[in-house]
């Protein structure tokens, strides 16, 4: 009788019931993922990775010439053709993540950083500042970014520092509208009175309270705003003001190539369609952010 229970014991054990709720425990962060967002996952991460060792996917060199290979079509030696000097363009594609990421990355730097200081000094600094400042903003939203970004660029002057400057320029008032009300909405809460009440210094609920409570929202709509920076980026480098030649930033690799696009389509189409893929895995993992931060906070 006692060994006819053993076998029960082990199949309806706890590690029996145990596996199963462990499996479910771990599948289900990535359960709740759409595919489609875990597929842009992947996306980024692997474009992250070029731009970080671009070596680790090819031995060839993204600067050296061959005359005698040029405007080669796709191939198994070449798999996206040659330039019109014989460069392999696959080996520039991916040498041309590091610059274009770069300056993606760096204007919404820039353009967090300021925009949240205007943002705050809008909402904290008194009417005077904040109406100074909102009515300036006013008057850089009435015009596309893009064409900021470009009349900046044209003051400043071409390069990679100067358009970083320019996109990050363009995108600031968006930013200090959203740090502005979010601090507007914490200034008012209860904890913020309870903490004024109890006598703490000014700097000190600004920093505690106030700018963490107003940057959560802000660094959310950063991921959405990378994607826009990067195709803003790409279309000034396009124009030819960003990062001067042999340098293969995306937008110089399709500048350079929509002189050939009846004899040589590939030169044209590669580096758009690196920089299409990447905008839309961006902004995909950015609106899923998005979300996900959005229904947390409406709880």
């Amino acid at each position: 009788m006692a060994s006819s229970l053993v076998p029960e014991l082990g199949t309806g054990g706890p590690a029996a019931v145990s596996a199963p709720a462990r499996s479910r425990r771990w599948a289900g962060p990535l359960s709740s993922v759409p595919p489609s967002v875990l597929i842009a996952g992947v996306v980024v991460l692997l474009v992250v990775l070029v731009a970080l060792a671009p070596g680790l996917f090819t031995d060839d060199s993204a600067t050296t010439t061959d005359p005698l290979a040029a405007l080669q079509g796709p191939s198994s030696a070449h798999w996206f053709g040659t330039d019109q000097l014989g460069r392999d363009l696959f080996t520039r594609v991916l040498y041309g993540a590091r610059p274009s990421l770069l300056l993606g990355f760096g204007s919404t730097v820039i353009a967090v950083v300021a925009g949240a200081v205007v943002g705050l000094t809008a909402a904290l600094g008194g009417r005077a500042a904040d109406q100074v400042l909102m009515r300036l903003a006013d008057v850089l939203l009435a015009l596309p970014a893009l064409l900021l970004a470009l009349l900046v660029v044209t003051v400043l002057g071409a390069g990679t520092v100067n358009v970083m400057t320019a996109i990050g320029i363009a995108f600031v008032p968006g930013y200090a509208r959203l740090v502005r009300a979010e601090a507007l909405v914490v200034r008012r809460s209860g904890y913020i009175e309870s903490a004024v009440a109890l006598g703490l210094p000014r700097w000190r609920i600004v920093l505690l309270h106030v700018l963490p409570n107003a940057l959560a929202p802000l660094l959310t709509l950063a991921t959405v705003g990378f994607g826009t920076a990067l195709i803003s980026a790409s279309g000034l480098s396009f124009l030819g003001l960003g990062p001067a030649a042999p340098s293969p930033e995306w937008g110089a690799l399709l500048s350079a190539g929509r002189d050939f696009l009846q004899t040589a389509w590939w030169l044209g189409v590669f580096p758009g369609a690196a920089v299409t893929s990447t905008v839309i895995a961006v902004n995909v993992v950015g609106r899923f952010v998005q979300q996900r931060f959005t229904r947390r906070t409406s709880r």
